[in-house]
Order: structure tokens, then sequence, then C-alpha cells
């Protein structure tokens, strides 16, 4: 996992930023609609993508992009704009540190989606670990 080329360096940067995010945002919504919250963010992770796709020289013609890519990005963006809006007004309400690992419950429906719709196909020990994660969540989710 050494190599910046290695999927799982990729990822496991992902998780981190996800898990600051989770924190600066607890923090940035106080006193604060969380709507309004996740279009402010919104906005600024628009502003922040475009200048890195324009310098980094990635920037090409999305209207040349075919009718099926607009519409799985399309689909993916609402989809991601439905899963920022629930996860704010979550974590405007409940603490951090039990709004995210629910929220990581997205990693066994993301298997499972993969499985039905990709054909992809986990091993046995693959499934006991999304189990592990499913099992997790639920500790951590159901009350005392």
């Amino acid at each position: 996992m050494t190599s910046s080329n290695s999927w799982a360096f990729w990822a496991v940067l992902s998780a981190v930023f996800a898990a600051l995010t989770a924190i600066f945002a607890k923090i940035g919504i106080r006193g604060v609609d969380s709507d309004l919250a996740t279009l402010v963010r919104t906005a600024i992770i628009i502003v922040v993508l475009f200048g890195f796709v324009w310098f980094a020289g990635k920037w090409s013609n999305p209207l040349l992009l075919s009718p099926k890519t607009w519409l799985f990005l399309g689909l993916s963006g609402l989809a991601t704009g439905a899963s920022w809006v629930c996860y704010f007004r979550a974590l405007q309400i409940g603490e951090a540190s039990k709004v995210a690992p629910v929220d990581k419950l997205s990693l066994v429906l993301v298997a499972i989606f993969a499985f039905a719709f990709l054909g992809e196909r986990p091993t046995l020990r693959e499934w006991t670990g999304i189990a592990m994660v499913a099992a997790g969540v639920l500790v951590l989710a159901i009350k005392r």
C-alpha cells in the first residue's frame, strides 16, 4: 500500500478525509440549518474540484460525454446530494461518533448492490467481513 497508484492508498486517504468531514461538519453546522450547510459545502467542493481539474490539465468538454455517462453520473450526483442532505441532518441531531458508523452501512449496501447489479462475487471471507461490518453498525446503533 505504499504506492500512490494503489487503490488501497487512495481508499485509506478517502477514509481519513471522510472522518475529518464528519468532525468538521459537526462543528460547522452548529446553529446553521443542515440543508444550507450542505449547499455551502457543495459550492466549496465545486470550486475546489474545478480548480483541481483545470490546473492538473484534466479539463475536457463535458458535453462530449456519452448520454449513458451523463445518465449515470447524474444519478450518482443525485444520490450523493441526497446522501449529504441526510448525513448533515443526522449529524445536526446526533453524535458524530454514532452517525458516521451508521453511515458506513453503505459499505454493506455497496457489496450487496455490486453483487446484484455489477456481477461482483465476493468470496466467503469477504462476505464474512461485510457481515462483521453490518454487525458492528448494529452494535453501535442499538440503544442500551
